[in-house]
């Protein structure tokens, strides 16, 4: 480990030794990496989405590469919270980094049933609530579309789990902002945001979308301009730590995300362009601390200059 500038953050009294976390659903459970870099190096880790039941995820194609970017409708593919627990947390419990899991769900119940059963098991930090979910008791509608239905999920998750909580945005919404707020009042200790945006591709030879599930989220730097606001928008409307996400492919880019405001970044296409990408990124900020002589990441912290 370098010495030198402290690039230490603490959200909800958990100290992370750096603000580079891993995006979920881009690093599967950690362990998938674990011959490609070292993984103690790492902010964190944010596992794939847990649900309450395994889930086979949509019919494929799942992916497809664009500009500056791809789309992806995994469909939230992931073996179900008890086996889970059963079959990876043991690996992420040896890790020397901190392991936040994401947790996904089509109904309150369904959040609440998941968070309880991660309440017994040790090796977990914080959850991240991903409530760009569709809420089946509302018409297929996200929990995180509306200000009513993200307060009411985060309230009820909050009062099930012992773990601090991260509510992760979705962008699309009128008003990221009021979400936000909305989460804030409900009990969560952080947002993170954004997830990916909806998108679509066609096969103009074949007349017909190229993803199964016909539409996707779209994610890498073609996104990067609207996260980048987004979380400047937040930042200001809430009193709580902001995690930035969107298109951070090097350590330009998580400053960028840093002066407006996140304390912490995660890196999610980049993770298939160079499994390095995060490690570089926690060199360069660690090179640029140095460089200007800054004693703390936090002396970067929303530090951007408007006049």
């Amino acid at each position: 480990m370098k010495k030198g500038p402290d690039l230490s953050v603490e959200i909800a009294k958990v100290k992370f030794s750096n603000p580079v976390l891993v995006a979920s659903g881009t690093f599967g459970y950690g362990e998938e990496y674990d011959q490609l870099i070292d993984l103690s190096r790492l902010g964190g880790i944010i596992t794939k989405s847990v649900t309450l039941e395994q889930r086979e995820g949509n019919p494929p194609p799942r992916t497809c590469e664009t500009p500056c970017g791809m789309l992806n409708a995994i469909g939230l593919t992931n073996l179900g919270v008890d086996a889970f627990i059963r079959e990876k947390l043991p690996f992420l419990r040896r890790l020397k980094t901190k392991v936040i899991v994401n947790v996904a769900g089509s109904t309150i119940e369904d959040y609440v049933s998941v968070t309880r059963r991660l309440n017994y098991c040790k090796g977990i930090d914080m959850l991240e609530i991903n409530i760009s979910c569709p809420n089946v008791k509302q018409g297929g509608l996200a929990f995180g579309a509306r200000p009513e239905s993200a307060r009411a999920c985060i309230r009820q998750i909050k009062d099930n789990t012992s773990y601090p909580i991260i509510a992760k945005l979705s962008p699309n919404v009128t008003d990221i902002a009021e979400i936000a707020q909305a989460v804030q009042e409900a009990g969560a200790d952080a947002v993170s945001l954004i997830n990916t945006l909806v998108g679509m591709a066609i096969d103009v030879e074949n007349r017909r979308p190229i993803l199964g599930n016909v539409t996707g989220g779209l994610s890498g730097p073609a996104i990067k301009p609207v996260a980048l606001v987004m979380v400047w928008k937040v930042v200001q409307a809430v009193d709580l730590p902001v995690i930035g996400i969107g298109g951070i492919m090097n350590t330009r880019d998580a400053l960028e995300f840093i002066l407006a405001g996140a304390c912490m970044t995660q890196v999610g296409c980049g993770n298939f362009v160079d499994p390095q990408t995060s490690i570089k990124i926690v060199d360069g900020l660690h090179g640029y601390l140095k460089e200007k002589k800054l004693a703390r990441i936090g002396d970067l912290i929303g530090k951007l200059e408007i006049d």
